[in-house]
């Protein structure tokens, strides 16, 4: 084991060190990599040789997200600590149910997400649950809710469902995030069941519509972090405005400018909601997969999400982490998360945020000197950066896939497509980001 383990390490570090060498993504042949996995076999294969065989099938079809040019999707690469502590992880390979399997993974998970809380500027009397990231999140985030405002009109929504329920209004951005939608459709809403409200210039609610849209039982959901923009939502205007329906935050990457000095008056009031959603694999650059529920009630997120079995020990506590997460067992990711936290400090963090704010506006600066038009004010890690007409845009966008020297996606923002640019990565540079710009307008100009 020792010697497997230490070659799995070795291999790993093979990769992430190279990555900033290396072409971000190269066309690949998806029946030939699939062959390369080979058939299943009737006789064992000893471990070493699987290890082997694994890396050699795998290697022409990884993508260098984790490396430092690599601007789509809103995702970092995992943090030296972050990654190494993820090594330990499968390798105690603790069940992180409860503090009967594990009292290690427990207290990790209560002392990051106790950091996490001071980090992100909410509440530290809230609840944490360490998800797989903002699909999760949102999903228990609006599963409390459902719970609380059902039971605020009389209804109890795990006992009897929702047929024959109070009708409850789900009044979100026209420019919210798909993970909402789907989390509706999971939880028994329906997409119908949205009430839009909606968007200024720049992707933050309007908060006028949303006053006018909250009636009865009310979920509102706001956004940290507009996923084309950065923009984030008025979040002391629609406290006021919302009166006593639920706020649930998909703050996916954007709550983390709460813990830069220089982005955090973005999220005045956030604070005042009730439910937090947020990643930790985009902007704190931990392993997959990662992500945080916060929930201001911390014994509605329980009562909402719990389950008790009587073979089940140590149950009856609310805690961290199986009350508060969908999943029973799972594994371990506080320890990443801690590990992350160590590394950086609150100094660190801040300087993380802020410098990939400084690298977009940068990336946005040489793009537009270059000719380019910037679609977006560019507050936190998003550029919008359009060649004139859709289909040169989207041109553009593939050859720059296909150059390798970077890696962006399009998007459609007001009707009209667009590269879309993403800095989370913490091994980004200027120097990245100037030979990034540089291809981009080489292959524009092609």
């Amino acid at each position: 084991m020792r010697d497997l383990l230490a070659r799995a390490a070795e291999l790993a570090a093979e990769h992430r060190t190279g990555l900033g060498d290396r072409p971000v993504a190269r066309p690949v042949d998806l029946a030939a990599l699939r062959a390369g996995f080979g058939q299943l076999r009737d006789e064992p294969t000893p471990p070493a040789t699987v290890l082997e065989e694994l890396a050699r099938a795998a290697e022409p079809g990884l993508v260098a997200t984790a490396g430092p040019r690599f601007f789509g999707f809103v995702i970092g690469g995992a943090l030296p600590a972050a990654t190494a502590a993820d090594v330990l992880a499968a390798g105690w390979d603790q069940n992180a149910f409860n503090a009967v399997l594990s009292p290690a993974a427990a207290a990790a998970e209560e002392t990051a997400g106790s950091w996490l809380k001071e980090l992100l500027g909410l509440p530290a009397t809230a609840s944490a649950g360490f998800v797989t990231g903002g699909q999760a999140a949102n999903t228990v985030g609006l599963a409390a809710a459902r719970h609380h405002v059902l039971a605020e009109a009389g209804w109890d929504v795990e006992r009897d469902g929702l047929a024959g329920a109070p009708r409850v209004r789900v009044v979100a951005s026209e420019e919210r995030h798909a993970t909402i939608d789907r989390a509706l459709r999971l939880l028994g809403f329906g997409t119908r069941a949205v009430v839009p409200v909606r968007a200024k210039p720049d992707g933050a609610i309007d908060v006028d519509d949303l006053a006018a849209k909250v009636d009865g039982p009310t979920i509102v959901c706001l956004q940290a972090g507009n996923v084309n923009t950065g923009a984030c939502d008025d979040f002391r205007a629609a406290r006021a405005a919302a009166k006593n329906a639920w706020i649930h935050v998909d703050g996916a990457f954007g709550l983390w400018a709460a813990a830069n000095p220089a982005t955090r008056a973005l999220l005045d009031g956030v604070e005042l909601a009730d439910s937090w959603a947020c990643d930790g694999h985009k902007w704190l650059n931990v392993p997959y997969d990662s992500g945080f529920v916060f929930c201001s009630r911390p014994e509605v997120h329980a009562e909402t999400i719990a389950y008790r079995a009587a073979y089940l020990t140590g149950a009856g506590e609310v805690s961290g982490m199986g009350d508060l997460t969908l999943e029973s067992s799972r594994r371990a990711r506080g320890f990443a998360v801690w590990a992350a936290l160590r590394e950086l400090g609150r100094d660190g963090v801040a300087e993380l945020v802020d410098r990939c704010c400084r690298l977009a506006r940068r990336f946005a600066r040489i793009l537009a000197e270059g000719g380019a038009e910037i679609a977006n004010d560019v507050v936190l890690n998003q550029v919008l950066v359009s060649f004139g007409d859709d289909a040169r845009t989207d041109a553009i966008a593939a050859a720059v896939q296909r150059d390798g020297t970077c890696w962006l996606g399009g998007t459609t923002w007001r009707g009209r497509r667009y590269l879309r640019i993403s800095v989370s990565n913490w091994t980004t540079t200027e120097a990245d980001v100037d030979r990034s710009a540089a291809a981009i307008l080489r292959l524009a100009g092609q």
